[in-house]
């Protein structure tokens, strides 16, 4: 089976994106952001943040949603150009998407 095209694969990581950008990142931003320094648990020093961000799962976590909500984004902005009365070609396509596959190859090696 050929495919047509391939916006659905990109509709798909727009829908997680929004998923991950909607429910996943505010709880991050919540418990590390405001949370832990009003006090409400044990301080982040840097042995806690070692421990807490070199843990491979809690790196799978931060790719998954670093990754998704940066897809989301390069989503966004790409029909957003539509919506502004610019009609991107294939260029903008590339350089959008290709920003977020880059970073998403990246980041793990960043991460890790």
């Amino acid at each position: 089976m050929k495919w047509q095209h391939n916006e659905p694969f990109f509709w798909g990581l727009f829908g997680a994106g929004g998923v991950v950008s909607a429910f996943v990142a505010p709880a991050l931003v919540l418990a590390l952001g405001v949370l832990l320094p009003l006090g409400m648990g044990e301080p982040l020093n840097y042995e806690r943040a070692q421990a807490l961000f070199g843990h491979p799962l809690m790196a799978l976590i931060l790719w998954g949603v670093i990754s998704l909500t940066l897809w989301h984004c390069a989503h966004r902005v790409f029909h957003g150009l539509h919506d502004l009365g610019f009609h991107p070609g294939a260029v903008a396509r590339v350089f959008t998407y290709g920003v977020a596959a880059v970073i998403t190859v990246t980041l793990p090696f960043a991460l890790i």
